[in-house]
């Protein structure tokens, strides 16, 4: 596994955009996109979490997907420890497939019913020659004790596990291909709570056991607090703020943050809540409204909101927004995330 020490970067994304096309001319060329991801940069440090949050439909899984080339970009750049993944061949491309990995969110649909666990959780391992044959089966053990599974666990069938188990099979197959960095595509919304605690600690521990990477996507704000180094806010496809997550949880900046942020449940029946409630319904990611994308929803929406998409900066050292509020605030000579920021 790798060992190396964090602080450098693993993943790096520039002005990454992903279009599907909804309409098309006669000769087949597309005049009509659903902008699923708009120009999103960031970066991921080795050893590290990036937590991205969002309603649905802003484009999380599709970053996630294209972030593993599951799926092909429209425009940007997305480097892997340096390499632009879109350049590589499908050669190279197959030699660094098992460092890059995802659990998905439905453990059920996402394993075969048709493979005992030891093999769902073996077969990428056989097919990538990770472990010499003889070592094969030993490795799976280890493996699956790793996740809290046992070793019998091996020749019974995904139907006979419960949801949190699916879940622990899921991450024991990435974990087998020794990663180095794995997407997390909300993998405990469909738990219960108390399970849900059990599969983010594992995911912890293996961290740090295995020097992993994440990114982390979830609806669950709280759980994206618990587990991440920084945190990405995206709207309509686009990243409107971004930091390390004490600051961002301690003093978001832009609007629809805030509103996201208010919405917390806080574990005190004496607590009045102030919800800052969002009027209106999230626009369409194929007709976005010009402008800031938020501004129709933006009670703070001020005229140049309307016409006037605003600038992605660095308000404060490590703190990235895309909000009017904060024009002439920006850090002198301030761009994109770099490394500094995470």
């Amino acid at each position: 596994m790798n060992t190396e020490n964090s602080g450098s970067p693993l993943i790096e994304v520039r002005n990454l955009k992903k279009y599907f096309p909804i309409k098309k001319n006669l000769l087949g060329k597309g005049v009509s996109f659903v902008k699923a991801v708009d120009g999103v940069s960031f970066v991921i440090e080795k050893g590290r979490t990036m937590g991205l949050v969002g309603e649905s439909g802003c484009g999380k899984s599709t970053m996630g997907r294209t972030l593993l080339r599951l799926q092909d970009k429209t425009e940007g750049e997305i480097f892997f420890d340096g390499h632009e993944i879109f350049s590589f061949s499908k050669a190279q491309l197959r030699k660094i497939r098992p460092r890059i990995q995802i659990v998905f969110q439905d453990p059920f649909s996402s394993l075969s019913p048709r493979l005992p666990v030891g093999e769902i959780i073996g077969e990428g391992v056989r097919e990538h020659g990770i472990v010499p044959p003889e070592e094969f089966d030993g490795y799976i053990t280890r493996i699956m004790e790793a996740c809290g599974l046992q070793d019998y666990h091996k020749d019974r069938y995904p139907h006979e596990f419960s949801g949190g188990q699916r879940q622990r099979i899921c991450i024991a197959r990435a974990l087998a291909l020794n990663p180095d960095f794995i997407v997390c595509d909300e993998p405990v919304s469909a738990l219960d709570v108390s399970i849900q605690a059990q599969i983010i600690n594992l995911l912890k521990k293996l961290q740090k056991e295995f020097h992993l990477t994440y990114l982390f996507i979830s609806h669950d704000l709280s759980v994206v607090e618990h587990i991440s180094d920084t945190v990405g806010v995206m709207y309509l496809g686009s990243l409107v703020e971004y930091s390390r997550t004490e600051k961002i949880y301690s003093r978001p900046l832009h609007p629809y943050t805030r509103a996201l942020f208010s919405a917390i449940p806080v574990p005190d029946p004496d607590y009045r809540m102030k919800r800052i409630l969002l009027e209106g319904s999230i626009p369409s990611p194929a007709n976005p409204p010009r402008g800031c994308k938020f501004h129709t929803r933006c009670k703070e929406c001020m005229e140049r909101c309307k016409t006037e998409p605003p600038v992605y900066r660095e308000v404060e050292e490590g703190h990235f927004t895309a909000c009017h509020l904060y024009d002439g605030q920006g850090m002198p000579g301030a761009a994109l995330p770099s490394a500094a920021a995470g």
